[in-house]
């Protein structure tokens, strides 16, 4: 069956890979052969290639009650997040829908990470009562539909670092169990067969960790062990996918003990991380000191040759840094995506 009628199949192609992204699930209802094109991983790659894909920055953030009369925004005394959705190329601003049975807002601390066309949403603390999940959905931006996938393996595990190689599989490391034992355990999730391997353990207990695919490698940054309580080491892992083995610790990886939260690969094959008002090139150590309006940072996002970085406080914002001119330009966000953002992550549709 031809693509479109009446049209060569590398014609109609040409002509699908430039739906906009946020019209796929419509255009994929049209006929099964549009939906299974949509699908493909060679129908990625190929609006890839034409320069016609778009990044979009998806991030946990805490709702914000507006007030329309007084002019005011209200921020609730305990938080409901939500997954915002923020286009850097048009700064257009939406939202995912809530996933099913999370209608009082998303887990609290749960991990999101890219794959294809798909985010997962991971673990977290249920917002009803507190406790630890191993609970995993997947969203399809082809569809606009949420589906369960399979629990994460062995005890629930909160604050654990995560990341994907942004094509099938998403890697997990560390965090703690409900006695609050450090973990050195991991596993990985391959989205496209909907199962869970076991990694090898690590050679540290890693709570509060930070997740990072760098150079090929599934890095485990940070933490501490359960002896040491909140007391972040420097050190890091990495998970060597073509030896499946990790590799000699990193002592020194990071240049101070302190929660590693904002580590990221800024896609230039550099780590990067928030350090007393600057964002650091961890390799060399060069500096970009963050704009004045800024008090703080609460989450920084790799956009592949820049670097989203999200303020905390009273005077946040948001700001895009060039990592090759090392400029910076302001994200405008309405009132309604003003709250704060715990962690967020880019896919490239």
């Amino acid at each position: 069956m031809e693509l479109i009628p009446g049209l060569p199949d590398d014609v109609g192609l040409e002509c699908l890979i430039r739906v906009p992204y946020n019209h796929f699930s419509s255009a994929a209802s049209v006929c099964r052969t549009w939906k299974s094109e949509f699908e493909l991983p060679l129908f990625r790659n190929h609006r890839k290639s034409a320069g016609l894909s778009r990044r979009v920055v998806v991030m946990v953030q805490a709702q914000v009650d507006s007030n329309k009369k007084l002019g005011l925004r209200k921020y609730m005394a305990t938080p409901i997040y939500r997954l915002s959705v923020y286009e850097p190329e048009t700064g257009d601003w939406s939202e995912l829908p809530p996933i099913p049975g999370f209608s009082v807002g998303l887990p609290y601390f749960c991990q999101i990470a890219p794959v294809g066309y798909n985010l997962v949403v991971m673990g977290g603390l249920n917002p009803e009562n507190w406790e630890a999940s191993n609970i995993v959905f997947v969203y399809n931006f082809v569809s606009a539909t949420w589906r369960r996938g399979p629990d994460m393996p062995g005890c629930p595990r909160s604050f654990f670092g995560c990341a994907s190689d942004n094509d099938r599989r998403v890697f997990v490391g560390g965090g703690h169990d409900n006695e609050k034992n450090a973990l050195r355990s991991g596993m990985m999730y391959n989205v496209a067969d909907d199962n869970w391997v076991l990694l090898p353990d690590m050679a540290d207990e890693r709570d509060e960790c930070k997740g990072a695919f760098h150079r090929g490698k599934f890095y485990v940054i940070g933490g501490y062990n359960t002896l040491r309580q909140g007391q972040f080491g420097t050190s890091a892992e990495a998970f060597d996918l073509s030896t499946w083995k990790w590799g000699r610790k990193e002592d020194e990886f990071l240049r101070a003990d302190t929660c590693p939260r904002t580590c990221v690969d800024g896609g230039d094959g550099v780590m990067y991380m928030y350090e007393d008002g600057a964002v650091v090139a961890l390799d060399h150590s060069s500096k970009t000191r963050i704009p004045r309006d800024m008090d703080s940072v609460s989450c920084v996002i790799g956009l592949e040759g820049k670097l989203l970085v999200v303020g905390l406080g009273k005077g946040h914002g948001m700001y895009v840094l060039d990592l090759i001119n090392q400029s910076w330009t302001k994200a405008e966000a309405p009132a309604e995506y003003s709250g704060h953002v715990q962690s967020g992550c880019c896919l490239e549709i």
